[in-house]
């Protein structure tokens, strides 16, 4: 069995790189959403957000992978259970870097945004909502940003938590003839 110290020590190192990614493409899906222009801009817009995001899906999934993998090949006598806690621990600390980048974004960066989604949705539906349903709505701005950090960190460490069941089934291999090399995938 492993330290504890060891598999925070390692996914903390781990976490950064994956919350990085995750940063780097909300940055960017940022700076894609500024470019204005006509029809075919737009689409060519919406195509490169689209393939950005399928590429950050991916990188996730495979940098997990290979983390996990390393893992298992940097220390002696790691077990399916000890490479399934080292990923957890990865994806709980990338959930919470990314979520807290997300809530300082909205929160200090561009506050405005969140109220501006909120008044168009006001005003497509101030016609079909009573008014006491619109109040709440405002109520709800406030505390909007802190909800969006919980929601955003629970989806994000239940997806790390699943692809770390799913890898840890074989890192290490429990195959009795598989040669000790396996960790270098």
């Amino acid at each position: 069995m492993i330290e504890r110290k060891i598999v925070w020590s390692d996914a903390a190192k781990s976490g950064l790189a994956l919350g990085g990614v995750s940063i780097a493409y909300m940055l960017c899906s940022t700076l894609l959403t500024k470019i204005n222009g006509g029809t075919a801009v737009s689409v060519l817009v919406n195509v490169s957000s689209l393939l950005l995001w399928v590429f950050k899906f991916v990188l996730c999934i495979k940098l997990m992978k290979l983390f996990m993998l390393k893992f298992a090949g940097a220390h002696e006598g790691v077990s399916n259970n000890d490479s399934f806690r080292f990923g957890c621990t990865t994806a709980l600390l990338s959930a919470l870097l990314y979520s807290a980048f997300f809530l300082a974004w909205l929160t200090f960066i561009q506050p405005d945004m969140l109220a501006e989604s909120f008044e168009a949705a006001k005003a497509g539906y101030a016609d079909a909502l009573p008014e006491a349903d619109l109040e709440a709505m405002d109520n709800m701005l406030g505390k909007l940003p802190n909800i969006m950090f919980f929601v955003n960190f629970f989806w994000c460490w239940l997806f790390g938590t699943v692809l770390a069941a799913i890898f840890s089934r074989n890192i290490p291999s429990r195959n009795p003839f598989a040669n000790n090399d396996s960790y270098s995938e």
